[in-house]
């Protein structure tokens, strides 16, 4: 029998109330019917759990595999539906699943060495470049994918709660307006939406075979190709020097080995920031400052 680590059933309960609780507690039972339907052997669950219980399982054919849990059950339907389009691209392999179990079972990466691995800052960021130029399709024409405007949604909700209250809310007006700017402009000359991974860092980048990298973790979202790149740009951000110098060295790399416009990966930049922002202030938190730095040192990289 699974145990589930009361840490994990904490974090549900801080997200998701008292059903995210009940949901955890159920978990070993779920566990076992899905390996007795999926024909697998329950072992260790991952250490860093958050949002999903994820754990580690054998097949009877001996490989190894991932079982996926959540409570968000179309979330995780939605990651299933990305895996399932980039087949073939550079994705972790879908086994099978069930939407309204909220399983997923997944190919094992092997020896699953994520990209942070690589402490070479330059490369690392060149094997980035390698997943992503083969990864990217037309977005299909199904609604279930948010678009970048519904992505970005917190900028407006910002807006409206404190216009509402006609005081004036804590980020700097200047930054979100040219967030709104910058937001207009990159969505009105998009010229191809693209079905794009959402969270492409350097985490979920895992080494799959000697010489290999696939992708897990997928949020999905329908848009430029351009914005695909910001995430990893976040990540060890003072890798190899200072936080400007590294994001403009990953800039021109990546704008250069795959043909994309350094000026607008910048500004998704700096929309992304002031999205951060507006997050954090949604969930209640006072560090808010970090979205705004985020936002100056891409607003740099437009001069």
């Amino acid at each position: 029998m699974i145990v589930i680590p009361d840490t994990f059933i904490k974090r549900m309960h801080e997200l998701n109330g008292k059903q995210g609780v009940t949901w955890a507690e159920a978990l070993p039972g779920l566990i076992a019917d899905c390996a007795s339907r999926f024909d697998f052997i329950p072992e260790a669950p991952f250490s860093d759990l958050s949002y999903n219980f994820v754990i580690r399982v054998k097949r009877s054919n001996g490989k190894p595999a991932v079982l996926k849990s959540s409570f968000r059950k179309d979330e995780l339907s939605r990651e299933v539906s990305v895996l399932r389009a980039y087949e073939g691209r550079g994705a972790i392999h879908v086994l099978d699943a069930d939407d309204e179990w909220g399983v997923a079972l997944l190919e094992g990466a092997d020896p699953g060495t994520p990209l942070s691995s690589i402490e070479d800052d330059a490369r690392a960021t060149g094997l980035f470049c390698e997943v992503f130029r083969r990864l990217h399709l037309p977005a299909p024409t199904s609604s279930r994918y948010p678009s970048m405007r519904e992505h970005f949604a917190a900028i407006e909700r910002y807006r409206e709660r404190f216009n509402d209250v006609n005081i004036a809310g804590p980020l700097p007006k200047n930054w979100v307006e040219n967030a709104e700017e910058c937001l207009s402009y990159l969505i009105s000359t998009t010229s191809e939406n693209l079905l794009l991974h959402g969270d492409l860092h350097h985490e979920n980048i895992l080494r799959h075979g000697e010489e290999q990298w696939a992708v897990i973790d997928p949020k999905g979202i329908m848009g430029d190709i351009h914005f695909d790149t910001i995430q990893y740009l976040l990540n060890y951000e003072d890798r190899g020097g200072d936080c400007e110098q590294v994001l403009r060295s990953r800039i021109a790399i990546i704008a250069d080995r795959l043909d994309l416009d350094p000026h607008r990966i910048a500004m998704w930049g700096v929309a992304r920031g002031v999205l951060e922002a507006c997050w954090a202030i949604e969930n209640g938190g006072t560090d808010w400052y970090r979205g705004i730095q985020i936002t100056e040192r891409f607003a740099k990289c437009l001069h």
